[in-house]
């Protein structure tokens, strides 16, 4: 890539489908669910060669998150952290980040991509992105769509078209919201549908356009923060504005309302990891499945994902597994969860239920 090309890394959330692991203040990004590093570090670290310096990466992180988040990446200059007053989703995120970058580069190409995904193959994703940033160049905004390997239901869809402006692009038909299984399995069969990742490629001029057009109250704020920054007011003008932008995804705003729009495929060994049964499958596991912890005793057990999160871990205390399998066993300092691992997307009702008895200090 040139130097036209930055990242965006997006770091809110509350990752409450990892509970007990993840907490409010430690969310999903911030963990080394994957088997290596915390995720966020991971994509960060698989994004610098596109980029060549610490310095093209921007990350947009929630007030109680940043002393985490740039805890986590030192190498990151903290003014590239834009710290987001109150949670407004996407739109607002991805907008404010884009004007920001237009005051450094009016013709940059902007990333966006989520801190909480595993990519098996960082060089094949590298290049998908590079294909990306070539489509964006012409003034699409782009986003790549990962080829199914099965009927998901927990994903949105991208329908594709003919070609797009380059040889790795496509043209995008349609986004279709997570379907049913009979939907799934026809979007499977057709070869015309890919997974929607939410990464998304653009030129900030092209984003800036669309907003315009979709989301002018947003476009309004924007325009205000560029004149605050211009006067060197932006973060006081930040904590009046953000709080009143629209409370809108990106999708649903902007890219689902914008013509000039394209996909670059992607097989590069993606996952969202969306739950616990998404960090098994991740996982070293022993012959029987089993995720294995250094004083675990396995007895006729099988598929089961153990974790040991305690702040005082190697105490000698023995995990012993009997005649059980499929299950998701977590242990913290203050919390043990244990769930089948096909029930692994229910954890998130926990967190509903101790809202519900006003146990915030265990969320």
């Amino acid at each position: 890539m040139t130097q036209d090309t930055f990242v965006l890394i997006l770091a809110g959330g509350a990752g409450t489908r990892f509970w007990p692991a993840s907490r409010k203040d430690r969310p999903k990004q911030l963990l080394p669910l994957s088997g290596g590093d915390a995720l966020i570090v991971e994509t960060a670290e698989r994004v610098l060669p596109l980029v060549g310096t610490w310095d093209r990466i921007l990350v947009a992180t929630g007030a109680h998150l940043v002393d985490a988040t740039r805890a986590a990446l030192p190498n990151i200059p903290a003014e590239n952290f834009l710290v987001e007053p109150t949670p407004r989703n996407t739109a607002p995120c991805i907008g404010w980040a884009a004007a920001a970058i237009r005051r450094r580069d009016p013709n940059a190409v902007v990333v966006v991509l989520p801190s909480d995904h595993h990519i098996a193959n960082p060089e094949g994703f590298r290049a998908t992105l590079n294909d990306a940033v070539l489509s964006a160049r012409t003034g699409a905004i782009t986003t790549i769509g990962i080829r199914p390997s099965h009927p998901e239901t927990g994903f949105g869809y991208i329908e594709v078209g003919a070609e797009g402006a380059t040889s790795a692009a496509l043209s995008v038909v349609r986004f279709v919201e997570k379907p049913d299984r009979a939907s799934a399995e026809q979007f499977l069969a057709s070869g015309r549908f890919l997974w929607n990742a939410g990464m998304f490629v653009f030129r900030v001029s092209a984003m800036l356009e669309a907003v315009r057009a979709h989301l002018p109250a947003l476009a309004e704020s924007l325009d205000a923060l560029d004149a605050a920054a211009a006067k060197g007011t932006e973060w006081a003008a930040l904590a009046e504005l953000f709080p009143k932008m629209p409370s809108v995804s990106i999708d649903k705003g902007v890219i689902e309302h914008t013509k000039n729009l394209a996909v670059v495929p992607g097989d590069f060994g993606w996952s969202d990891v969306g739950s616990w049964h998404s960090a098994w499958e991740l996982a070293t596991k022993d012959e029987a499945g089993n995720t294995h912890l250094a004083d675990g005793v396995y007895v006729d057990a099988a598929g089961n994902h153990v974790v040991d999160l305690r702040s005082k871990r190697g105490d000698g205390q023995v995990v012993a597994l009997v005649g059980v399998r499929d299950l998701v066993i977590v242990q913290t300092d203050d919390a043990l969860l244990v769930v089948p691992r096909e029930r692994a997307q229910d954890v998130r009702r926990v967190v509903d239920a101790l809202k519900a008895r006003g146990r915030g200090d265990r969320i």
